[in-house]
């Protein structure tokens, strides 16, 4: 159980800095320095948790694979826009920066937690 968790962990972390350093090479309107990096990328994993949480648990009463995908989306923006707020090595400026960072660090976080939970899969099956 505590390995699968570390997995999840370890995967949902890597994606989220993934998507940020690839937001960063990718868009002119969005910079990250190295420190900002890790503290982004443990701000935004928080955030987004608790978000995610709030919303799966308090406002949709039966999700469905549609309705959680959008609600990732729209975590993920919120997280990016708090994140921008608390970090301060972190800039972002202009809708349509948030809009593609926001498809960028969806996408890593989406392929991170797929090799996650396959990574977890190849685990029981050998056990």
């Amino acid at each position: 159980m505590l390995v699968r968790l570390g997995i999840r962990a370890g995967t949902s972390l890597a994606g989220i800095a993934v998507g940020l350093l690839l937001s960063s090479a990718v868009l002119d309107k969005f910079s990250l320095n190295a420190t900002a990096v890790v503290e982004a990328t443990l701000v935004f994993w928080l955030v987004h948790l608790a978000v995610g949480f709030v919303a799966l648990k308090v406002l949709v009463r039966e999700p469905s694979l549609a309705l959680a995908g959008l609600l990732a989306l729209a975590s993920t923006i919120v997280s990016l826009i708090i994140v921008n707020a608390i970090v301060s090595g972190l800039y972002i400026s202009g809708l349509q920066t948030y809009v593609l960072a926001t498809a960028i660090v969806w996408l890593a976080t989406g392929v991170s937690d797929t090799i996650g939970r396959r990574m977890i899969r190849a685990r029981r099956a050998d056990a």
